[in-house]
């Protein structure tokens, strides 16, 4: 079984991208679809006065948040996926997991910022372009 990696913020282009692979063409073989939400890791004076069972529950929290649109639209699509959870820097974490699971391809929405503010910011899936052991489709 081949497995296409879904990279989600919750935002709308995240949607996009996942009405992609139910509309297109990439599903029409036997694919499962890794839906995967980063949520950046707490700096250590937090975690001096939150317990790890209050931040994991957050993370948690907040991946269910940006991933239940991208489920929405796969299931009303009946399109095989899995959610995963992850925490630390996205565009790291983004290829770790896709190497991990020899993803066939890494599907995300892109914000399409200015050529500038992408420079300047270091954006999520430029990093993850250059460093993907995989093709990465930009919707």
């Amino acid at each position: 079984m081949n497995t296409i990696i879904l990279a989600t913020d919750g935002s709308s282009h995240s949607d996009a991208a996942a009405r992609y692979l139910v509309e297109g063409p990439l599903l029409n073989r036997d694919f499962t679809v890794h839906i995967l939400h980063c949520e950046p890791d707490v700096t250590g004076d937090v975690k001096t006065f939150i317990g790890q069972a209050d931040i994991d529950a957050w993370h948690h929290e907040e991946s269910d948040k940006a991933m239940r649109s991208a489920v929405d639209i796969l299931a009303a699509g009946n399109v095989a996926f899995e959610c995963h959870e992850l925490t630390g820097h996205a565009a790291e974490k983004i290829v770790e997991y896709a190497a991990k699971v020899n993803a066939a391809v890494i599907v995300m929405g892109s914000h399409h910022r200015s050529q500038l503010l992408d420079a300047v910011l270091r954006s999520t899936c430029g990093r993850i372009v250059q460093n993907a052991p995989c093709p990465v489709l930009l919707i």
